[in-house]
């Protein structure tokens, strides 16, 4: 089985440098597409470090663009754990209280799950209210996903060896046995995460540097579920530290400020 095409690698010498060029990116990507046609920008976040990365530096990224750029954002989650938006482990409740409050995105405009609903139809309201969102297409076509990787190859809440890998039907699946808890997720599927029109990844540390090689340059039988992520017309992105692309051998384009 041939490695999968891994995409455009980015390295930066440090975590500060990517959130920077990672913010920076977003940024033109929103004025672009606000700009575009379709003048929105639909933007899907995950949650874990990116959180904190994004909190300190894309308000002022975007600042320039001013309160009406973010009027025309939408933005989803590509994966929410089935808690409270006050728990600690709430992906919309770090973003609302780190990120939110510094970017005035329209509340309307911000979709989210309802976390009192069992996971099943939590599952199918947020699939619900996407499609409401994203009128006009067939299957949400986010402008921008940002994505992490877990040390076990995972990518939102689509686990290595798991069912939900071969869902192909539905945009949005719950899953009640993650094996990272809390146990109860709600995720986009692979069907939505490979119409997004850009995918980036973003991975630090040296314990993602196993992994990302897995990834990136083996040829294995049952792919991992982030080597599953090959947007079908979109582009693929990786932003890395030295550290997560320490064991790379694929070329990479190296990023560091003088």
């Amino acid at each position: 089985m041939a490695a999968p095409a891994p995409g455009f690698i980015s390295v930066f010498s440090s975590p500060q440098e990517l959130s920077a060029s990672l913010a920076q990116l977003v940024a033109q990507r929103a004025a672009s597409c606000v700009a575009g046609d379709r003048a929105r920008f639909a933007l899907g976040l995950s949650g874990g470090s990116l959180v904190s990365m994004l909190a300190r530096e894309l308000p002022a990224a975007v600042a320039p663009a001013g309160p009406g750029g973010l009027a025309h954002w939408t933005l989803g989650f590509c994966d929410e754990r089935l808690v409270p938006f006050e728990h600690a482990e709430s992906t919309y409740g770090l973003y609302r209280t780190h990120l939110l409050s510094k970017l005035p995105i329209p509340d309307s405009q911000v979709i989210t799950i309802n976390p009192q609903l069992p996971v099943e139809e939590a599952a199918e309201d947020y699939a619900k209210k996407l499609r409401q969102a994203f009128q006009g297409d067939s299957i949400p076509v986010f402008d921008l996903l940002i994505l992490g990787v877990g040390p076990d190859g995972h990518t939102c809440s689509l686990f290595p060896d798991h069912p939900l890998l071969q869902e192909r039907e539905k945009i949005v699946a719950p899953i009640s046995d993650s094996p990272k808890p809390p146990p109860q997720r709600v995720t986009l599927t692979l069907p939505v995460l490979n119409a997004a029109r850009t995918v980036i990844f973003v991975a630090t540390g040296e314990g993602k540097a196993a992994v990302l090689k897995r990834i990136l340059e083996d040829k294995e039988d049952s792919p991992l579920p982030a080597a599953l992520v090959q947007p079908h017309t979109g582009k693929l992105c990786w932003f890395l530290d030295e550290a997560a692309a320490r064991l790379l051998t694929v070329p990479f384009e190296k990023h560091s400020t003088l």
